[in-house]
C-alpha cells in the first residue's frame, strides 16, 4: 500500500469533488506530509483524529488551491537525487516533497540546507 500516493490522490480527489474537507488514514510520514502542504499554502488546516488525518481544504475564489499532483518515488521504484540535481517544479511554481535524512522538506528548504535525498512527489 502506497501511503503517501493515496494521501495526495484523495486530497486531489476531494479538490475535484469541492468537497471542504477529507478523511486519510493516520501515519507519520502523511503528517509530515500534511505539515509541509499547510506550511506551503495548499491545504487550510489539518488534525489527528482517532487514527485518522481530518484535512481541511484551501480555495481561493472558488478555485483550488492545489491543481495537480505527480507521484515521483514509487514503491516499485525509488528515485533520489542530489542537492544540486534537485528538480524544480515549474519553474519554481510548484513544490517537490523530498525525504531528507533531516526530515521531509520542500525543495526550496532542501537546497538551502545542501541536503538531497528521495523525491516523494510533485505538488503544484
Amino acid at each position: 500500500m502506497d501511503k503517501v500516493g493515496d494521501l495526495l490522490i484523495r486530497i486531489k480527489n476531494g479538490y475535484m469533488a469541492a468537497k471542504l474537507e477529507v478523511i486519510v488514514p493516520y501515519s507519520k510520514l502523511s503528517m509530515a506530509i500534511c505539515h509541509l502542504l499547510r506550511a506551503e499554502g495548499y491545504i487550510e488546516d489539518f488534525k489527528n483524529q482517532d487514527r485518522e488525518i481530518v484535512v481541511k481544504l484551501r480555495y481561493e475564489n472558488r478555485k483550488p488551491a492545489l491543481s495537480g499532483v505527480t507521484r515521483i518515488s514509487k514503491p516499485g521504484r525509488r528515485v533520489y537525487k542530489g542537492n544540486s540535481s534537485i528538480p524544480r517544479v515549474y519553474n519554481g511554481l510548484g513544490v517537490a516533497i523530498i525525504s531528507t535524512p533531516k526530515g521531509i522538506m520542500s525543495d526550496d528548504q532542501a537546497r538551502k540546507e545542501k541536503l538531497g535525498g528521495e523525491i516523494m512527489a510533485f505538488v503544484w
